[in-house]
């Protein structure tokens, strides 16, 4: 017999798919990647073809099996993390897509959420999803479907059509059409769940004017959803963990329990703080999302998006010609000790969490006849670091209220946490450590990890928390003074930007 000791993460994005093989110590064995189209049919619209996100992801998966040398008799399980509120609606019987994928980025339904928020429904859709009411999310993009794809709602009242996220799509295909399901964490992004039972909620359904027939199944993050055809892999393979991607990078971090949280270092940034079974209304401009669930029990986290994170690099790279490479901007920044001054407030779509200023725009501040483009690099990069450590503000205020304490560390991931410049200055606004983990791909590793969990490679969260490795640990050195000093002036550089 052989022994089934790895784990498939099949990790899709909003601008590639990939699978990686993870071994049962959660190590990478193997891992391909292929990026697919981003289809703007006009301003504000985003979208991408459901197959083509079908396609690419089949392929990495064959293509990292095939890497690692490994049939699919040896995966134990399937993992599957994905870009959340992105919303695909297909015919039951064909499994064909009626329309393109609307993707969270999309705004064209936002006339919508302004028309249930001056009828004074928000207070309602917070209590019960935790979610502010936004465009982002998935429902009301369900709800545009419906109404402006001929046909749509009286096809979906019959039964005959499909609601899903990507991770929804993704166990239809896998599976042939044998199941149609979703996990806690991605439905509580839908604004259609009650997030305190895991049930979808009818009064919220009546609102958006979505019909229950078109519904997936809801299940705990880690659960056996069903198997793949063998068809597609080689064998028939469990899918045995769900979780969109923000949930599963904490979940991947060890981030187990209350006050634990996790900063992900991507073109934007997504903080998240376990609340434990606690429901936790922030009053400091953060949402509270379902955490990727274990069992059946509820838990929760507080959330906070800055909107602009790594794409700052991209902006000096390609914007100001700064820099031909975003690898440079380490070595640029480091040649002043400083940035002499110089404060860049990165609001090219506005500002997020915790400031939620749609209307602010870019600035950069404090520019002396002394400045160079070193002192912007530097003050670009820091400036991730800066609307972080408001996230993280944020987040230990409203622990502290709700009779917690402050977060004592920040676990960090995504692409640029391997930037040492960004992690020590981070650590030095903070006040706290920066903990690094070994393994970077969390978003991929928690999904693996979930699966592990539903077949039996883990035993339980005690045996993973002891599994996750840091592989280095930034302790502040600035005084606290100074960091006061600095984030005071960055608070007034953000004025500056929100100014009529």
């Amino acid at each position: 017999m052989t022994d089934k000791t790895f784990i498939l993460a099949l990790d899709q994005g909003t601008s590639s798919s990939r699978s990686i093989v993870f071994d049962a110590r959660g190590r990478i064995v193997a891992m391909a990647q292929r990026e697919f189209r981003q289809i703007y049919p006009q301003p504000g619209w985003v979208e991408h073809d459901p197959k083509e996100i079908w396609a690419t992801q089949l392929a990495t998966a064959q293509e990292a099996l095939a890497k690692a040398g490994l049939k699919a008799a040896q995966i134990a399980s399937i993992g599957i993390t994905n870009q959340r509120e992105t919303t695909l609606l297909w015919d039951r019987r064909t499994g064909a897509p009626i329309h393109n994928a609307i993707v969270w980025q999309d705004r064209r339904a936002e006339p919508t959420c302004a028309a249930l928020r001056e009828r004074g429904l928000e207070p309602t859709f917070r209590a019960r999803t935790g979610l502010i009411v936004d465009a982002y999310f998935s429902g009301t993009k369900l709800q545009w479907m419906l109404d402006h794809v001929p046909g749509a709602r009286a096809a979906a009242q019959r039964g005959e059509l499909a609601f899903g996220t990507v991770d929804s799509w993704l166990m239809w295909q896998l599976t042939g059409g044998e199941v149609h399901a979703t996990d806690v964490s991605n439905a509580s992004r839908t604004l259609l769940l009650n997030v305190h039972d895991n049930a979808w909620d009818d009064e919220l359904l009546a609102l958006l004017d979505v019909p229950r027939e078109v519904l997936p199944a809801v299940h705990p993050s880690s659960h056996v959803f069903g198997h793949t055809q063998a068809k597609w892999l080689g064998a028939s393979i469990p899918i045995g963990g769900v979780a969109g991607d923000q949930q599963s990078a904490l979940f991947g971090q060890a981030c187990f329990k209350a006050g634990l949280a996790k900063n992900t270092y991507g073109t934007g940034c997504f903080m998240l703080m376990h609340t434990g079974a606690q429901f936790q209304t922030s009053t400091n401009g953060l949402i509270t999302t379902s955490a990727a669930q274990p069992t059946a029990t509820p838990e929760f986290a507080l959330e906070g998006s800055v909107f602009i994170g790594g794409a700052v690099v991209q902006w000096l790279r390609d914007g100001l010609r700064a820099i031909q490479g975003s690898g440079e901007v380490q070595s640029l920044a480091e040649s002043v000790p400083d940035a002499g001054g110089v404060m860049f407030v990165p609001a090219f779509t506005g500002l997020g969490a915790p400031y939620w200023n749609a209307d602010a725009r870019g600035a950069i501040v404090g520019l002396t006849r002394g400045s160079t483009v070193a002192h912007i690099a530097r003050a670009a990069l820091e400036s991730i670091a800066f609307q972080s450590a408001a996230l993280l503000a944020a987040m230990s205020r409203d622990a502290v209220a709700a009779g917690g304490a402050p977060v004592a560390e920040l676990r960090v991931d995504g692409g640029a946490c391997v930037n040492d410049l960004l992690m020590q200055f981070q650590a030095d606004l903070l006040g706290i450590p920066v903990v690094r983990p070994q393994v970077i791909e969390t978003t991929a590793l928690g999904a693996a990890y979930l699966a592990g969990l539903s077949c039996g490679l883990y035993r339980n969260l005690d045996e993973l928390a002891a599994q996750w490795q840091v592989e280095r640990t930034f302790h502040p050195t600035l005084p606290r003074e100074r960091a006061a000093e600095l984030m005071a002036n960055w608070e007034r550089a953000v004025r500056q930007t929100v100014a009529t």
